[in-house]
């Protein structure tokens, strides 16, 4: 039987990696064979491709160029890793997914977004995610929680990520069934408290 594919997205500083961290774990407590993964990331590939567009700063990308990168790097990601967890039954949650693609280069990069979309569903051999955890809070409040360095994508300015934001939320609405907004301005276990009922419906009867 086919396994669940879980995504989360959302601006960085809303608290992805401590919520996917505890979402796994419960997972893995209530049976789940799970497997993390990273778009762009968790092949050899996809490594290389996230370097590329995140780390190094000092090379020119155009924004088509931007967004086929990520889709090779996510094409790479279904075959290899996403795929065949799912057709051996196992459960995926995954950092960032095709949405983020739409978001950041559609909404807020200026690309046509139905467009995306489209390439996306050939980039994934049309496989989207049983569920969306798109965790939201403002822009500036998310940017005062980073205790990092900027990466390329956060460093195009607070106007580019609120346009990143209103991004999100507009998806949400044209697809509430698929992605749940969760208030990621919450203490932490509010928060993974909101994603597991959210998640509840989906894994209600789901094989473990």
């Amino acid at each position: 039987m086919a396994g669940l594919l879980f995504h989360f997205d959302g601006v960085d500083g809303v608290g992805k990696s401590t919520q996917i961290g505890a979402f796994c774990q419960w997972l893995r407590d209530a049976g789940h064979d799970v497997v993390a993964c990273r778009d762009p990331g968790s092949t050899a590939l996809g490594e290389r491709v996230r370097s590329l567009l995140l780390d190094k700063q000092d090379v020119p990308i155009h924004r088509r160029s931007e967004m086929l990168l990520y889709m090779a790097a996510r094409a790479q990601m279904v075959e290899e890793v996403i795929r065949p967890a799912l057709e051996a039954g196992r459960t995926v949650v995954a950092d960032r997914f095709l949405l983020a693609n739409v978001v950041y280069q559609g909404h807020a990069g200026g690309l046509d977004v139905e467009t995306l979309w489209q390439v996306g569903a050939i980039a994934t051999a049309g496989l989207q995610p049983t569920l969306t955890l798109l965790l939201d809070m403002d822009v500036d409040r998310a940017l005062g929680r980073l205790d990092r360095g900027h990466d390329r994508m956060e460093s195009q300015g607070v106007d580019f990520l609120r346009r990143v934001r209103d991004g999100f939320l507009a998806e949400a609405a044209r697809d509430p069934q698929r992605i749940a907004i969760i208030n990621a301005d919450q203490p932490v276990e509010q928060v993974q408290a909101d994603i597991r009922h959210a998640a509840a419906r989906v894994l209600k009867g789901a094989p473990t």
